[in-house]
């Protein structure tokens, strides 16, 4: 893979440096910390903070959800590698308005660690932190061991419900609850065709013969659950999809918000094939889709596939998702 960039020392540094350069009047780095950016009027005083976290690699998860109406801060890592936990420390005590800060990233192991660190270092000094985890890969871990799961584009949604809940004047266990509750109904899963190269590495994540694809691998390459020739579009979307529905078992006549996210390499045009596939199939069941999103929501670098994602709602989730949001890489309502 052809890519273009300077050094592997400083491939995150100098693509944070770009980032801040385009968007001055809506981020800024908190306290000196380059590795930790927040809004740039944050801390709101009054306001629950949300922070995340996580490698680098994946935009605009996580820091591309910085910003009004979603979240207040969030710690960047190396590529594919947590941010320390005084990445977060130090996010936290800048963005706290008062209110308490709630801790939303993927289910991975090293973030865990360094956020509860720094969640434990928070409270000695009064600043209440709850912790909520978003698992709603479904490839992960079989029904039953969903708090095994990864994370993986759920994230947009948790971040949406938690930004609207928390601009609502809700409490931090307000928010965590809420955000929880709202997870409980999000399920997704990912189809890769070829691998991505981390910067500096020499070669790719994983290997995956050209005529092949793999259901159900993960963002930073692990392993899926089926791995067999390239098929047709509709073929594996409807694969796809029905694994999702066995999950996550659906009446006629909800309504879901339904994700087409690309996972870096793979473009809208064909996007837009799987969706109309997806959608199709959600219509046969006499299920009701608002607002959907298909584009780029959680990448993996250069990684060529997808990534589907259901959100069943109910009336105060369908507000959050109307709830208006602006950030570098998105903006609704405003």
């Amino acid at each position: 893979m052809k890519t273009f960039y300077n050094q592997a020392e400083t491939y995150v540094d100098e693509m944070l440096a770009g980032i801040m350069a385009a968007h001055p009047q809506q981020l800024a780095f908190a306290a000196g910390e380059r590795r930790a950016v927040m809004r740039a009027d944050a801390p709101v005083e009054g306001k629950v903070a949300i922070c995340t976290g996580g490698g680098s690699g994946h935009l605009p998860v996580f820091m591309g959800y910085v910003g009004q109406g979603l979240l207040d801060g969030a710690a960047i890592g190396n590529v594919f590698a947590s941010p320390s936990m005084n990445q977060m420390l130090t996010l936290t005590r800048t963005v706290h308005g008062g209110k308490g800060v709630l801790y939303l990233y993927g289910n991975y192991g090293g973030d865990v660690m360094n956020f509860d660190m720094a969640a434990e270092l928070a409270a000695e000094e009064g600043i209440e932190v709850k912790t909520v985890l978003v698992a709603d890969d479904v490839a992960s871990a079989p029904k039953g061991r969903e708090s095994d799961r990864r994370g993986v584009a759920g994230l947009f949604y948790a971040y949406k419900v938690a930004g609207a809940c928390a601009d609502g004047g809700a409490s931090l266990e307000e928010v965590a609850r809420t955000t929880g509750r709202a997870l409980e109904q999000v399920r997704s899963i990912g189809v890769a065709l070829s691998p991505c190269t981390v910067p500096g590495a020499g070669k790719p994540t994983f290997t995956l013969p050209e005529e092949q694809m793999e259901i159900g691998m993960g963002i930073h390459g692990e392993a899926g659950i089926h791995r067999g020739p390239r098929r047709p579009a509709d073929e594996v979307t409807a694969d796809m999809m029905r694994l999702l529905l066995e999950d996550l078992p659906l009446t006629g006549g909800e309504e879901v918000s339904l994700m087409v996210n690309s996972l870096g390499a793979t473009p809208l045009e064909e996007l837009y094939i799987v969706y109309r596939k997806a959608a199709e199939i959600l219509g046969g069941r006499k299920l009701k889709v608002y607002r959907p999103y298909v584009g780029r929501y959680a990448t993996s670098m250069e990684m060529a596939g997808f990534s589907l994602t259901l959100f069943r709602l109910d009336e105060e989730f369908k507000r959050y998702l109307d709830h208006p949001v602006h950030t570098p890489f998105v903006r609704e309502g405003r």
